[in-house]
């Protein structure tokens, strides 16, 4: 099960109306990952780099139907 909703990070960024507020919502990604403890930001990475890769895959498969 995962820790961290990153997809709810990536739906806001996606539809954010500014640039200014993706910004916003990416320093709060990042403040969120300045408040971990060493143990819980490799945890973070790891569903980080799962999630990007499940991304990656889709966005993928949907350009080669």
């Amino acid at each position: 099960m995962s820790t961290f909703d990153f997809k709810k990070f990536h739906l806001r960024a996606m539809n954010a109306a500014t640039e200014q507020e993706k910004q916003e919502i990416n320093q709060e990604l990042k403040d969120l990952y300045a408040s971990l403890n060493d143990e819980d930001k490799k945890v973070f990475n790891e569903e980080l780099q799962s999630f990007l890769i499940k991304e990656y895959a889709a966005i993928n498969s949907m350009i080669n139907v």
